[in-house]
């Protein structure tokens, strides 16, 4: 088969483009005469053409990827319409009966269908209050001692684990980053005691790459044992923000409810010291779901009166808690509170520790 160019001039083109031009604008000039204003979405929604025509059909494509993307566009297209179309009459029967219109009902999520846990804290039960007043952060919580953390990784770290390490002594105020050279942890633990640290972070790695996090409180314990993931530098964000400053932070704590999710909050919380410096901004957020713990590290942005923006300082990353202990780091004659079962504690999806 023979294809043969018929050639086109450039007026023509030029011709014609402006044809095009001019009979949409006028067309929008009749339309916005008519309507006597600016159309409303509602009215776009109800008049909006489909985007394929009435005749077409997807079968026709031969091209099996594009068959299907234009296949799952269509469908979503009709999805919308059809969710438009139902939210719409629903708010009409709504209006329709006033007063007398049934509540909305709240959709079904595995948060508000959580199983109740019997160590749920109360905060105003006087049991809690007395643990509280002399369990081992009590003499932070009473402004007796002011948190001092030292933070090293496992042996011949890479450079992936020492960039965090030294982003994360950034965030938290009074944190002084060391190398191991192979020192076991039971040797490291007495001599920062004598030096009046009161935390001890361990980052550790597999293939390059940080997976866990020992966090021991000193010089009585706890000692928490995380599983550490999607950990994201500050190099890595997409939306990169400014160092953060040596001003101490705010602390948020969300979610953490039982008896158990409490003792983990207190441990973040003495990490940081009890007077923040508003002047700086900046917040560090520990927020819990479904037993996982996000950190997140921002700074307060004040555009106007009523606007504020956030800039996020990094690093980010997630936490899940795999072990308890009692005292300092011990992996052998160690008493441990609670310990992660994974098959018979995940049985339950609607069922959290925290």
């Amino acid at each position: 088969m023979d294809i043969t160019e018929v050639p086109v001039s450039q007026d023509n083109k030029g011709k014609k483009k402006k044809n095009k031009k001019a009979k949409k604008k006028s067309v929008s000039q009749e339309g916005n005469e008519e309507s006597g204003g600016v159309e409303t979405k509602e009215e776009k929604m109800e008049k909006s053409e489909p985007a394929f025509p009435p005749t077409f059909s997807v079968s026709e494509i031969k091209n099996k990827q594009r068959r299907h993307l234009m296949f799952m566009k269509l469908k979503q297209e009709k999805r919308k319409v059809k969710t438009y179309k139902y939210h719409k009459k629903e708010e009409k029967e709504r209006e329709a009966l006033g007063d007398k219109a049934p509540p909305k009902e709240v959709p079904k999520t595995i948060e508000n269908q959580r199983v109740y846990d019997e160590t749920t804290v109360d905060p105003e039960d006087e049991e809690i209050a007395f643990d509280e007043g002399t369990d081992e952060f009590s003499a932070y919580f009473n402004g007796l001692t002011n948190p001092k953390v030292l933070i090293t990784t496992s042996d011949r770290p890479r450079g992936r684990t020492v960039r965090f390490c030294e982003q994360l002594a950034t965030v938290i105020p009074n944190a002084h980053v060391y190398y191991r050279r192979g020192l076991a942890l039971k040797r490291i633990i007495p001599q920062c005691i004598a030096r009046n640290f009161t935390y001890l972070i361990v980052i550790n790695e597999d293939r390059k790459v940080p997976n866990g996090l020992v966090l021991c409180h000193l010089p009585d314990g706890p000692t928490a044992h995380f599983k550490i993931s999607s950990v994201r530098l500050r190099k890595e964000m997409k939306r990169r923000g400014k160092d953060p400053t040596e001003h101490s932070p705010e602390v948020i704590l969300n979610n953490f409810t039982t008896r158990l999710g409490h003792s983990i909050g207190r441990l973040f919380a003495a990490l940081f010291p009890q007077d923040p410096q508003f002047v700086g901004r900046q917040v560090a957020t520990f927020h819990n779901q479904r037993d996982f713990v996000f950190f997140r590290f921002h700074r307060y942005i004040f555009k106007n009166e009523k606007k504020v923006g956030i800039q996020e300082l990094g690093p980010r990353f997630t936490l899940k808690l795999r072990s308890l202990q009692k005292g300092t780091f011990d992996s052998k004659f160690g008493e441990y509170e609670w310990v992660l079962k994974r098959h018979e504690m995940d049985a339950c999806r609607r069922k959290f520790q925290l």
